[in-house]
């Protein structure tokens, strides 16, 4: 039994035993309501879910074979509910929490091919059905994590076929199916123990390669790396030693920081389709989690991950100090947080694990541990004081986690932290974190130094002692009524010092801690601290006219955290009986002596945790001289009779009221009462009189105020007699005598021999006696029952002359019943219900689902059900009298909601009680592993006191569910008569005309509903009728559109057709409503209910002869279908609306065979009619409709391979043809057709800035683009491969207007091509360009269709048409056309393998040259044209006459290179990027599988080894920069000379090799760009050189497109036989003649250091930098400098042996030449530029260490110093590096200047002072 059960209160204990066999009967209930044969059956078991989840909840104990048996049950409902997502999502989400909880006890096995099939069927289709997307959205990510959770049953073998399934989708990177591939790799493949053997160093090393293909795509980044980190996890088997290097590179690269100067982001990501990110979305968006878990699992003892790690953590520390934080800082956050998470999970598996002995080669022993958590304090130092409010919180919670890994080295860390937030005084915020560092590390820190005896560890735990008393003595001075955050940090600190306290102030144990701190004085002065700290609160909120559901509305001590209350109760409940007694006099003084109104709930909360720790003696010293003072306040003031203390008479009416200065003291002490006798029980017994006096008096006051005190003291005192709650929960109960210092903390995962043991430890409840619940019935007796009598009499006769005393005495009679029902909340007996057969008769009614119960049980079921009563009368008294007056009518629907949503009071109040989160904080958690005192649990260890607190909370949760369930799943069962009365009043209430009454008293309504549902469909018929009455005011419409828009209700339709029909009908004949108000609400709820549409009931569409529903479907569609045309007078968005039902009944009727066909085809011309709709949203629903209704099969021409088409859905009626066929015949249908779509198409003028990704978007608001948008439009299967450039069909191409034209032709075959042909011709040569779009669309729909007149049409006009576009002269249409060829050329099928008929013709007309004299735009649109059409081939499977065709393309391609014309060159860069990468890629494709290299194969081979384009292309490109450079040298240098005839040719020649250059930059960007750069690194390593040398020119063109690439390439890791060759390049380029180059030369190595850091080899290191330091002596100033800083940069994070010669060779250089330079004391000898270099490295050492003060660094920046007497550059070098030096160090001055001997601190000093101005 788990642990919050077995300490719930013992009756409600007793009862869960019987939970085993109530879950067996639900099972058992379930699987009888499930037959195969009736599919719309599985819709009765959902009732039983919402009963499933309470069992997985409560924590009960049911048997696994139950449970084994349900689940299998579910995923057998769950595969065969295909279509009816609504119960998958319900019924997955109640699997996955089955399978978390139990799914190690349950051996099954688990399928893995339904699931996928579930999914493509639901999301990867393009049909996709009429449900909404948020019911998708829900549905995809059930079924993702039910996948997660079922991997690990997948059987042996499962991990082969879903490989084979996937890895073909990945063959072609840059198609979309490849990130749906990596998706769903990474969502289904297991690496559960039965697929292990599945996974080898080879199939990982393909996995890489794979990954390799697409750079710097995040999307791809997280699949891969989330797949891998699992891989790791659990394949012990693989050596991972040799995938080290590749990995640590990957991840390092993941993180997208700023290296040297360079930006925090990739410059140019490659995009996912939105619906793919949607999809595969990943919670965090940045893989930080996966390298997290892969490097923690990566460490074993003998393996060198560790150093890696070390290296990685080197590279990122410095993007965790404060001044370096930005957009990075989030990633930095959750890769800290998840290394700790994962390093906590593997140490606890580890060291709980049976075969501990057995796996020793791979479990972290000591030194490992040590060592990683050596490496994470680097990174929590640099966190520890961020500006980021999340790092800092990891950071502490870090810290408190590996301070019990690593207390010797954690701890001391710790305490030297603080001792410097201590001395610091300019950064205060540090203060703060560095105390919750203390707080959270509390525990450790008291273990530690409790089980250090050895004597070599005596000072040690000494110095951990002190630092609880510094931190103790400090936290005194760090509460500030000014400074909130430090306040509540020292407040959580004393919370957790004195949780692991067994009891403070017996001094007799002798223990160090206790005896070195006097705790008499420290009490002393923390109340007289605490005190001050409450006269200076000042309270924030507003009081409000109606009393709060809560007492509390405090300053910041209660709202913004739990720690004042917690700290209270700890301290107060450990504290031994003469400090208790101390304090308590102390309190006792200073409640009774001030009255703050200001800090009303935190004086209470003082008082109650006084009461909690010991009631007696709180009793006498606060509770009765509160009374006292109350009591002897209210003599003598006038009364006002309402408070049912006396006969009311109303003659003897007076206006008296209290004075301001007692009314405030009045509602104050009876606050501060309120709050203090909150857990009082018996001890209130003495007070009784006293008590009901006050009460009495409080309601008899003529002041609202007090009334309400009233009403809180009351509830208050009714809680604490009846319900159930521990008492000694403070109380220290040690097992083990010996350890009386330290509380032992406990974990809530131990088994029941252990729990029997730790028996002493159960809590004590408050279990009512006798004499209270006598006294508690007294006082429901006197307020709540005979306030019912006045109530009622009130109502019913006259008795007031005046209508403000009639108002004031229903506002307090109403008060009294609203607090004696929240007192007594669920122990008052529920209503019973009445049986629709046998009237009500007595059953048992104590059968209950869980067992629960929050109190005892007090009155009986006709007291609510008598009051129930009486309350109706109540309402309709004053809805007819009253129904201005917001208050009572707020109090009477509070009262309403107390009576009939039985156990709600419980369920808000769990919600709300703040104290069960607070529990999660750090410094109350005990992580499982302990290596201080070497004890390891299953679960997180907590202080007794706070699972005492979840079992409380555990307890109101259960009382709230416990008869919540009872009576829903009973269909013979209807509500309550009593309660259907409040249900029709909540209803008229929910209409009321104010907003405030109606939120209530709706919100009130659908929790009622939500129990009983029978009520539901009476509901929507009043509402939809109030929709449709024309004499409806706005406050009805408004109230029926909120409670219609409930989830509730909305849930309800789907399963009631009646409902559904009223509903619809309702809305759309709502147009007459003139508001704003009324029209917005209405679209709203239009709106909401198609996102969460689920399909209509089937009772709906059956239309047999005796039933009378059945012409009732038809007549419903024909009367919305006449709704939706423009003809009708109805305001646009009506029109909409009926289209948009029409269309989601058409598609909910598709499953209904006899009904579809026809309605299908009448739906279907019903929106090619509106396609000419003059309504711009209608023409836009009608395109969404049409997508989903055309099937498009008929004509389509089906050879072999396309016999599987996927549009085969079935055979479609030949009368959809006819209709539609008719239509499109119709005179100028198409003419008018294609004008009004033109009009969707909103070109922006060129003058507007923001083209934006606006589209149609931009004359829609948000409520209609939510109606026309719809979820498969957002699945926009078009483009299938990722755009990268501008021409690549912008976004004015809608490819969805493509799609009907395509499947029109495909339903009506050759008639509509005929008829479309002259329309097209004349809109493809329009001037406008909305109807060139129209036009490209519609071209592009027919070029695809693949219908069988296709050929013909082409040879007769089509491919004329083209050649037409192609010479046509507009250049802004160029992206309209050229979408539309890549429309045209798109594979065929889901994966874009099969060829379109009419690729190949359309690819030989585009290759056509072009005649000479054709203008430059006409050119480059030819070669955009050709560009698209070839990104679009897919190159794994090219036939051989497309790869002919590239190589007839390519070496017209190369031949044009030099084209005049600039946007000509760049249209021949980015085809030729395509191009080669397609070549590349088809080769790699060939080699790697065998059997395609047959006959053609081998002519393949042949023709692709044909010629080495790839030297041709990069030939002498090197030479060309060379070139380029000399010219452009002598340019500048013979500005004037003669134009000789030499002079022109050579210039000529120049001119031609800059274009040739330019072009290869662009070739060289669009790979980038585009991800195709993998197959291409050859050609661009060669490019490297030119890349970093033409980064100045006198051509600016040509500069800026080096330097684009130049930041492109700074982004590209580049892999092994390639990166030799540019470390070739770029070390020749170090030592060119131009000093600029060897500067951008510089600027490249920083940043390709850090990219390869882990891939270089130490002798390629050495090289460079040896390269490096030459230039330390460069006789340029500026590189000289640039190399200082490289080398800094290089030590922060690169080799530390390199590092260390380094630093000793510039040292020893330096040291020599100071002592020349004394000796000779002559300038002559040394060049300035090697004096320079030696101080540049010195500078280049002291920069690299920023923030530490390693041994070395006081000698390098004193000798560094030394060097201030030099001449110019020297000297400003020497001062600007030591005063970089100050500010970097400036925050720890203190403690770094120890470092330093007095002379060099004396010669620093004369550095930095300013030197005089006469000197």
């Amino acid at each position: 039994m788990h642990l919050y059960n077995a300490w719930l209160p013992p009756v409600v204990a007793e009862e869960t035993r019987r939970e085993e066999e109530s879950f067996a009967a639900v099972v058992r209930s379930v699987k009888d309501l499930w037959r195969r044969d009736d599919p719309d059956s599985v819709y009765s078991t959902l009732k039983w879910i919402s009963v499933i989840n309470i069992f997985v909840k409560a924590k009960s104990e049911v048997s696994p074979a139950d449970v084994r048996q349900l689940v299998e049950f579910g995923l057998d409902l769950f595969h065969s509910s295909q279509n009816k997502l609504h119960v998958q999502v319900r019924w997955g989400s109640v699997l996955v929490k089955l399978l978390m909880k139990h799914g190690k006890k349950l051996g099954l096995t688990v399928e893995w091919r339904p699931f996928y099939d579930c999914l493509t069927r639901t999301h990867f289709k393009r049909n996709t059905g009429p449900e909404g997307w948020r019911l998708r959205q829900r549905h995809f990510e059930t079924v993702t994590s039910l996948v997660r959770s079922c991997r690990k049953f997948f059987p042996a073998g499962a991990a082969a076929e879903i490989w084979l399934e996937f890895r073909a989708l990945m063959e072609n990177p840059w198609h979309n199916s490849a990130f749906e591939g990596s998706g769903f790799v990474q969502l289904f493949l297991p690496v559960n123990f039965e697929n292990q053997n599945y996974f080898t160093s080879c199939w990982i090393k393909e996995c890489l390669d794979l990954w390799e293909t697409l750079p710097n795509c995040q999307f791809w980044d997280i699949q891969w790396t989330s797949f891998l980190a699992r891989c790791i996890k659990s394949c012990k088997a693989i050596d991972w030693e040799q995938f080290l290097p590749a990995l640590f590179s990957r991840y390092l690269n993941m993180f997208e920081v700023p290296v040297s100067s360079g930006s925090g982001s990739y410059p140019f990501a490659l995009e996912v389709p939105r619906n793919m990110k949607f999809l595969f979305s990943s919670k965090s968006g940045t893989p930080a989690k996966a390298i997290a878990k892969s490097i923690v699992y990566l460490l074993k003892p003998s393996s060198s991950a560790q150093e890696y790690f070390e290296r990685l953590a080197n590279l990122l520390e410095q993007y965790y100090h404060p001044s370096n934080g930005g957009r990075w800082t989030y990633s930095m956050e959750r890769f800290l947080r998840y290394l700790v998470i994962n390093f906590q999970k593997r140490l606890q598996h580890e060291q709980l694990d049976p075969d501990k002995n057995k796996q020793a080669d791979i479990f972290l022993g000591k030194t490992e541990r040590a060592l990683f958590v050596k490496v994470l304090l680097k990174l929590i130092d640099r966190g520890q004081y961020s500006k980021n409010e999340s790092l800092a919180e990891t950071v502490a919670v870090a810290t408190s986690v590996l301070s019990y890994v690593e207390p010797s080295l954690v701890l001391p860390f710790v305490a030297s932290r603080f001792q410097l937030a201590l001395e610091t005084l300019t950064a205060t915020h540090q203060l703060k974190s560095a105390v919750t560092s203390v707080a959270f590390a509390g525990r450790a820190i008291f273990l530690a130094s409790t089980s250090a005896p050895q004597a070599d560890d005596h000072d040690s735990s000494n110095a951990l002692v002190d630092l609880i008393i510094i931190s103790l003595s400090n936290a005194l001075l760090g509460m500030d009524a000014n400074d909130p955050p430090k306040t509540l940090a020292t407040m959580q600190l004393i919370g957790s010092i004195f949780s692991n306290l067994a009891v403070v102030g017996d001094n007799d144990d002798g223990s160090s801690f206790l005896q070195s701190i006097n705790f008499s004085e420290w009490l002393d002065e923390f109340f007289c601290r605490l005190f001050s700290l409450l006269q200076h609160l000042e309270q924030t909120s507003i009081t409000n006219e109606v009393p709060q559901a809560s007492i509390s509305s405090g300053t910041f001590l209660v709202e913004d955290s739990p720690y004042y209350f917690c700290m209270l109760e700890i301290l107060l409940g450990k504290l031994s009986k003469p400090l208790f007694d101390q304090s308590l006099r102390k309190i006792s003084k200073f409640v009774n002596s001030n009255i703050l109104p200001g800090a009303t709930t935190e004086v209470g909360l003082l008082c109650c945790a006084c009461v909690l720790s010991n009631p007696e003696e709180a009793a006498v010293h606060l509770i009765k001289p509160i009374l006292m003072t109350i009591l002897s306040s209210f003599e003598g003031t006038p009364i006002s009779g309402f408070g049912g203390g006396r006969r009311f008479d109303a003659s003897v009416s007076t206006k008296a009221t209290l004075s301001p200065a007692l009314e405030t003291a009045l509602e104050y002490h009876l606050k501060v009462l309120a709050i203090a006798i909150s857990y009082g029980g018996p001890e209130l017994l003495q007070f009784r009189d006293k008590l009901k006096e006050a009460i009495g008096s409080a309601f008899e006051a003529p002041s609202w105020k007090v009334n309400g005190a009233g009403n809180h003291v009351l509830r208050s005192l009714l809680g604490s007699l009846i319900l159930y709650y521990p008492i000694d929960q403070f109380k220290s109960f040690s097992s083990e005598p010996g350890s009386s210092l330290m509380e032992e903390w406990l974990c809530s995962k131990i088994n029941e021999n252990k729990m029997n043991e730790k028996a002493s430890l159960f809590p004590t409840w408050h279990v009512p006696t006798q004499n209270e619940l006598y006294f508690a019935s007294e006082l429901l007796v006197l307020h709540f029952q005979s306030a019912l009598d006045v109530l009622l009499s009130i109502c019913q006769t006259e008795m007031h002359t005046e209508a403000g005393d009639e108002k004031e005495h229903l506002k307090v009679t109403l008060l009294r019943i609203y607090s004696s029902l929240q007192g007594v909340m669920s122990c008052l007996p529920d209503m019973r219900p009445s049986y629709k057969n046998k009237g009500t008769k007595d059953t048992d009614f104590s059968y209950s689902v869980i067992a629960g119960a929050v109190g005892s049980c007090i009155g009986s079921a006709e007291m609510r059900e008598r009051a129930a009563q009486q309350i109706h009368v109540a309402c309709k008294y004053l809805l007819k009298e009253r129904s201005d007056d917001s208050i009572l009518l707020i109090l009477i629907i509070r009262v309403m909601d107390a009576l009939g949503n039985f156990g709600s009071l419980e369920y808000e109040e769990w919600s709300s009680h703040i104290q069960a989160w607070k529990l999660e904080s750090a410094a109350l958690i005990e992580p499982p592993c302990n290596f201080i005192i070497s004890s390891h649990a299953k679960g997180k260890r907590r202080p007794r006191w706070a699972l005492v607190d979840k079992a409380y909370m555990h307890n109101t949760w259960r009382s709230s569910q416990s008869s919540y369930h009872r009576f829903r799943t009973d269909s013979s069962i209807s509500p309550p008569e009593h309660l259907v009365l409040l249900m029709e009043d909540l209803l008229d209430l929910s209409l009321h005309n104010y907003e405030t009454v109606r939120s209530l008293a709706g919100r009130s309504l659908s929790k009622m509903l939500k129990r009983w549902p029978s009520l539901i469909s009476k509901c929507v018929l009043t509402m939809s009728s109030n929709l449709q009455d024309p004499k409806a005011p706005e406050h009805v419409v408004l109230g029926s559109c909120a409670v219609l828009a409930t989830q509730t209700i909305l849930r309800h339709m789907s399963m009631d057709a009646v409902s559904f029909s009223a509903f619809i009908i309702g809305l759309l004949a709502s147009s007459h409503h003139e508001s704003l108000k009324v029209q917005k609400a209405i679209t709203e709820l239009f709106v909401k209910y198609n996102i969460h549409f689920s399909g209509i009931s089937r009772s709906f569409f059956k239309s047999s002869g005796t039933n009378s529903e059945g012409p009732e479907f038809t007549e419903l569609i024909s009367q919305i279908s006449s709704l939706g045309f423009d003809n009708t007078s109805l305001h646009w968005r009506y029109n909409l609306m009926a289209n948009r039902v029409l269309l989601l009944v058409t598609l909910s009727s598709r499953s209904d065979s006899h009904l579809s066909s026809k309605i299908l085809g009448q739906t279907a011309a019903h929106f090619l009619r509106n396609l000419k709709s003059q309504l711009p949203q209608s023409r836009i629903l009608a395109i969404s409709a049409l997508n989903t209704l055309l099937q498009g099969a008929p004509h389509k021409i089906s050879s072999q391979e396309q016999q599987q088409s996927e549009y085969l859905k079935e055979n479609n009626n030949p009368s959809t043809e006819g209709i539609l066929n008719e239509i499109l015949m119709e005179d100028g249908f198409f003419s008018e057709t294609l004008n009004s779509l033109s009009h969707v198409h909103i070109i922006a003028d060129e003058t507007s800035v923001t083209r934006g990704n606006q589209g149609e978007s931009s004359f829609q608001s948000l409520a209609d683009k939510a109606i026309t948008f719809f979820y498969f439009d957002f699945l926009a299967s078009w483009p299938r491969t990722p755009s990268w450039i501008s021409f690549y069909g912008g976004d004015t191409f809608y490819s969805n207007f493509a799609r009907i034209f395509k499947r029109l032709i495909q339903e009506c075959g050759s008639p509509v091509l005929k008829a479309l042909q002259n329309t097209l011709d004349d809109f493809s040569s329009a001037k406008e360009r909305s109807k060139q779009c129209v036009a490209a669309e519609v071209m592009a729909g027919i070029l695809h269709s693949d219908v069988g007149a296709l050929s013909e049409a082409w040879d007769e006009w089509m491919m004329n048409q083209l050649k037409k576009i192609m010479v046509a002269s507009s250049v802004e249409t160029i992206p309209d056309w050229a979408a539309c060829i890549r429309y045209a050329v798109t594979g065929k099928g889901k994966y874009g393998t099969r060829i379109p008929l009419l690729r190949q013709r359309i690819l030989d007309c585009l290759i056509v040259p072009l005649p000479q004299t054709m203008a430059t735009n006409i050119v480059s649109k030819r070669y955009a044209f050709l560009s698209v059409a070839l990104a679009e081939i897919s190159p794994p499977r090219m036939p051989i006459a497309e790869v002919h065709y590239h190589h007839q393309l390519l070496e017209e391609l190369l031949d044009n290179m030099s084209h005049s014309s600039a946007q000509v060159r760049e249209a021949i860069g980015v085809t030729l990027s395509v191009l080669c990468s397609n070549l590349r890629l088809s080769a790699a494709s060939v080699h790697s599988s065998p059997e395609k290299v047959e006959e053609e194969g081998v002519l393949m081979v042949g023709l692709l080894q044909k010629k080495d384009w790839a030297k041709l292309l990069t030939e002498g490109v090197s030479e060309l920069a060379m070139n380029i450079l000399s010219r452009n040298h002598s340019d500048s240098m013979e500005i004037t000379g003669e134009l000789t005839y030499e002079n022109v040719s050579i210039n000529k020649e120049v001119k031609e090799d800059i274009r040739r250059m330019e072009t290869m930059f662009h070739f060289l960007i669009s790979s980038s760009r585009s991800g195709r750069s993998s197959y291409l690194l050859d050609i661009i390593v060669r490019l490297l050189h030119p890349v970093i040398s033409l980064q100045e020119t006198s051509n600016k063109d040509l500069s800026t497109l080096a330097k684009t690439a130049f930041e492109l390439l700074k982004w590209r890791a580049l892999p092994r036989p390639f990166m030799e060759s540019a470390v070739s390049v770029i070390l020749s380029s170090v030592n060119d003649p131009n000093w600029r180059i060897r500067s951008a030369c510089l600027a490249y190595l920083r940043v390709f250091m850090y990219r390869h850091t882990f891939t270089l080899s130490g002798a390629e290191k050495q090289e460079i930098w040896k390269c490096i330091e030459k230039l330390l002596v460069d006789n340029q100033v500026e590189v000289r400098e640039h190399a200082a800083g490289v080398l800094a940069g290089l030590m922060k994070g690169g080799d530390e042996d390199l590092s260390r010669a380094f630093r000793d060779r510039s040292c020893t250089e330096a040291k020599l030449m100071l002592k020349k330079r004394k000796q000779r004391n002559s300038r002559s000898d040394q060049s300035i530029a090697s004096i320079h270099g030696a101080v540049l490295a010195l500078t280049a050492s002291v920069l690299s260490v920023p923030y530490d003060m390693p041994s070395w660094l006081p000698d390098h920046v004193t000798l560094l110093a030394q060097f201030i007497g030099e001449p110019s550059p020297i000297k400003s070098t020497v001062t600007k590096a030591v005063a970089e030096f100050r500010r970097t160090h400036a925050d720890t001055w203190n403690i770094h200047k120890d470092a330093f001997t007095e002379e060099q601190l004396e010669v620093l000093a004369d550095t930095s002072s300013s030197s005089s101005y006469f000197a």
